[in-house]
């Protein structure tokens, strides 16, 4: 089963498109054979507060399918990535899981039963 994700990363200003690009192959690259994300670079952008001696960051956003064993590896690579400032993944669509309520029983309750 695959889930669709989507990852904004905010690299070091200072790293040119084409480092940028390396470190995007080398991150896709851990999402298995097949995976062709869609990558929208955002470019040079100025960052709401400093994080640490950054003021600016690199923004780039993908959005893939993949399997969720992947994503353990995957966002080991990039938090191990010297280049990388932040990053946040996040499960994109309908496969969000909703909770049910339930009784002392653990039967599902109705929304009008209380």
């Amino acid at each position: 089963m695959t889930r669709r994700y989507e990852v904004v990363y905010i690299f070091d200003s200072a790293l040119d498109e084409a480092a940028v690009n390396e470190r995007l192959a080398k991150f896709h690259s851990l999402l298995g054979a097949g995976v062709q994300p869609a990558v929208n670079h955002w470019g040079k952008r100025t960052l709401a507060f400093p994080i640490g001696r950054h003021e600016t960051g690199y923004y780039v956003v993908t959005q893939f399918e993949a399997a969720p064993t992947v994503l353990p590896e995957f966002e080991r690579a990039i938090k191990l990535n010297e280049g990388v400032i932040r990053y946040l993944s996040v499960i994109k669509g309908p496969d969000v899981v909703v909770p049910v309520r339930t009784d002392a029983s653990g039967a599902a309750v109705e929304e009008d039963e209380e």
